[in-house]
């Protein structure tokens, strides 16, 4: 359920920012095509993964789409052209959509207070859903507690609690309870970190406000408008095919254990989703390109503070680009599959890859983010 391959967001944001970052898109040219993405890719198996595929595409020709390494290290196969995965965090530029959308119908404000729709849930140990806004939990400038990261709780944080609770079902409002276990990061609005239940929480708002689950919402606004037809919305356990097995190491110089199957719901709106590259490059050119939105919400959207190298906004991130200007993406990392993407300011150019391989040893992941990275550097600065 984490956001661009790790679990955790290196901590930035001294405070928030007002004013959205002035973006200079870079223009991918024509020197970036199918023997250069296959290059990139083969960098990134040699870097570490089991199989990894992505999807390049333009404003005029055809997408390019290919492959490298192995869907199963038994068998061998070689890894489906636009495989499913698990997109994790990719999953929470779906949910941020959805409540901008009830935001330009007026059946919600983005500053609205927490407490409004959930009233008592946001409460103990210094948290405060009084003082908490939709924004505040879209932007993760909330400050509250990311349940995911409760070393008691957490059901993927070793091989053991995986063998043991990978198949175990959380309602919402349990994983609310982990975070409210814990004091808050800091006070609402005054800087950044990235929880996960800020996601859980805008997932239980639009429920109240719709009267509909999360997910019937992502369905009938998102899905289904766009024709995303191998997006699937991951209520169970299951993994529909095709796809690459994704496969996890639990602590250094462990093995790679099959991580495919497991219950989604410990990340609920925050990370329950499962889709392809083509599903995900339609998405996010549809989202930038302004068919999810009304400018002025988009605008909102793209309103970003302080992440690390980059900046974030409401449900989706920016990165600089090694040619100038930058790209927006999310980025998501669940046991065994891990996903980033990056796409020009109006989402007509981008990259969506996806690796199926999650490692604990820190060199090697490191060295694998750096390939991914360095794919959707070539891409859009071709």
């Amino acid at each position: 359920m984490g956001n661009r391959f790790t679990a955790r967001i290196p901590a930035a944001a001294p405070a928030v920012v007002a004013a959205a970052v002035a973006l200079a898109a870079c223009s991918p040219g024509g020197g970036y095509g199918r023997d250069e993405l296959q290059r990139d890719l083969n960098g990134v198996r040699n870097a570490g993964a089991i199989g990894v595929q992505a999807l390049v595409t333009a404003e005029d020709g055809e997408p390019i789409h290919a492959v490298s390494g192995v869907a199963d290290l038994e068998t061998r196969e070689t890894v489906p052209l636009d495989g499913r995965f698990r997109i994790a965090s990719d999953t929470k530029p779906f949910v941020a959509a959805v409540v901008l959308q009830l935001a330009g119908e007026g059946r919600l404000s983005l500053d609205d207070a927490v407490e409004r729709h959930l009233p008592g849930v946001v409460r103990g140990h210094g948290h405060d859903g009084r003082a908490i806004t939709i924004r505040h939990l879209l932007g993760h400038t909330s400050g509250i507690y990311d349940h995911s990261v409760d070393p008691e709780w957490n059901p993927f944080a070793t091989r053991k609690t995986f063998d043991e609770r990978r198949f175990d079902h959380y309602e919402p409002e349990e994983l609310v309870a982990v975070a409210m276990r814990h004091p808050p990061a800091f006070a609402p609005g005054t800087a950044y970190a990235y929880s996960n239940t800020n996601y859980v929480l805008a997932g239980m708002i639009i429920r109240k406000v719709t009267g509909n689950p999360w997910r019937a919402e992502v369905r009938d606004r998102v899905i289904e408008p766009l024709g995303l037809t191998r997006t699937t919305l991951g209520e169970d356990w299951r993994m529909p095919s095709p796809h690459a097995r994704g496969y996890h190491q639990f602590e250094p110089g462990g093995p790679l254990v099959d991580a495919t199957l497991l219950d989604p719901s410990a990340g609920d709106a925050g990370g329950a989703l499962i889709s392809t590259p083509r599903d995900l490059t339609r998405f996010f050119r549809a989202l930038l390109g302004g068919g999810l939105l009304a400018p002025e919400l988009l605008v909102q959207m793209k309103d970003t503070v302080p992440e690390g190298d980059g900046r974030y906004g409401l449900g989706l991130g920016w990165s600089p680009l090694s040619c100038g200007g930058g790209y927006w993406r999310h980025g998501g990392a669940v046991p065994g599959y891990l996903s980033a993407e990056g796409f020009t300011e109006d989402g007509s150019r981008g990259v969506v890859v996806s690796v199926s391989t999650f490692r604990a040893d820190g060199p090697r992941a490191f060295a694998q983010e750096a390939a991914v990275t360095e794919l959707i550097d070539n891409a859009l600065c071709a």
